[in-house]
């Protein structure tokens, strides 16, 4: 077949890239236009080897094989192809697995096939060699592409290199279409409009109440009076107080009249968090407890139709995530009378459809990376988006809570 096909390995690609523009091969020191990596590698497929494109193969590494958000972005584009190995850390150091393989089966498939006239390699694992060598043979011309080195040097195996048809370096030139420094000027992704509600959570300092408690609150006593708290005793310690306010904090910051420093210990009860343990109330307000959750108002229809677009569309940001999940509510929801309510319990989020909404969130690789729990920073990110389509909806505007 008079065509070509693109083999990627995205952590060689990157990782040089990093090491090029940030001096260090960790991704995450750049800021990645996938849009203009895809179709430049295109153009540059189709240019060197002076066929048509049939498919682009973008192999990485991901936790559990988890699409992470650039693999959504990168697995909608036309003529792409995603294939995911997995991600382990080994000490302190993440590190792919399967990658190489599928790279070779691949390889080795499409020549065997006849799927392609030319395949354009961007890799420098010499593991690779024997797949090479095998297209080869088959009557397939391998175009090797390199990144430009840092120090100058070859960043691939030299077997690798030797056994190529031809080779291609990407340089510095043609990276920066694509590529920046996250510390660098310029950028080369649009960058996301500003989020007022998101800046205004993480910089509103707690309610004086909560500042004030642990100043306000008698000393500890020991749990058992009779004993001596030097030898037996034992004294329960104040969690510390929090850098980043709660939800229940900034309520309390918007909430008109004097604040109760402490509410009753009957009222509440010990739940979880990011940074540890924080008091909640037991009770949400009747109205939050009679609000539906999403999947309640969500039909099988309907369900199939959110997984479809969450496949092909959502891109998994945290803002984003938190926007199309109300949105769906909202549309959904029968009785619009329960817009107003919860408009009136901004920023807390009822109980129930927060906890559904983070759900959902898991699903887009929030997750990784962090221990099976989604970062603080992102959680706020998820709400802010909810809240600001409320307000899109609602138009009831939800101005950022004051310091």
């Amino acid at each position: 077949m008079d065509r070509c096909i693109v083999l990627v390995d995205a952590g060689y690609l990157l990782g040089a890239a990093a090491s090029l523009l940030a001096g260090e091969p960790s991704r995450s020191r750049i800021t990645v236009d996938h849009t203009a990596l895809i179709q430049g590698l295109r153009e540059r497929a189709e240019s060197d080897t002076q066929q048509p494109l049939l498919r682009i193969y973008w192999f990485d590494g991901a936790p559990d094989r988890v699409p992470q958000p650039e693999h959504r972005r990168l697995r909608v584009m036309p003529r792409v192809t995603v294939r995911l190995g997995a991600l382990t850390r080994s000490d302190g150091r993440w590190a792919q697995k399967g990658v190489d393989a599928a790279m070779h089966a691949e390889l080795t498939e499409l020549a065997r096939n006849r799927a392609c006239s030319d395949v354009v390699l961007v890799t420098g694992d010499g593991d690779l060699l024997p797949g090479m060598m095998a297209a080869k043979e088959h009557g397939v011309a391998v175009h090797l592409w390199a990144v430009q080195a840092a120090d100058g040097d070859y960043n691939q195996s030299e077997d690798l290199v030797a056994e190529a048809d031809e080779r291609r370096v990407l340089d510095r030139t043609w990276i920066t279409r694509a590529v920046r420094a996250k510390d660098h000027s310029g950028v080369c992704a649009p960058q996301p409009a500003p989020r007022p509600e998101i800046a205004a959570i993480l910089s509103a300092p707690l309610p004086e109440s909560a500042l004030g408690a642990a100043t306000e609150r008698p000393a500890p006593q020991p749990r058992h009076p009779t004993a001596d708290p030097g030898h037996n005793g034992t004294e329960e310690r104040l969690p510390a107080a929090k850098g980043v306010p709660t939800p229940k904090d900034l309520a309390a910051l918007r909430a008109p009249g004097p604040q109760p420093a402490q509410p009753p210990a009957s009222a509440t009860l010990r739940w979880s968090s990011d940074k540890g343990w924080v008091d909640r109330p037991t009770a949400e307000p009747p109205e939050a407890a009679s609000m539906p959750t999403l999947a309640q108002l969500t039909t099988a229809e309907q369900r199939w139709a959110d997984r479809e677009e969450d496949i092909t569309t959502v891109g998994g940001d945290p803002y984003e995530v938190g926007q199309v999940f109300a949105r769906r509510w909202v549309e959904r929801l029968g009785d619009q009378g329960h817009l107003p309510k919860l408009s009136g319990m901004y920023p807390r989020i009822p109980h129930r459809v927060d906890g559904e909404l983070l759900r959902y969130a898991a699903r887009f690789g929030l997750l990784a990376h962090k221990d099976d729990q989604i970062d603080e920073r992102d959680r706020y990110a998820i709400r802010a988006g909810f809240w600001r389509e409320i307000s899109v909806r609602t138009g009831v505007e939800h101005p950022p809570v004051d310091a």
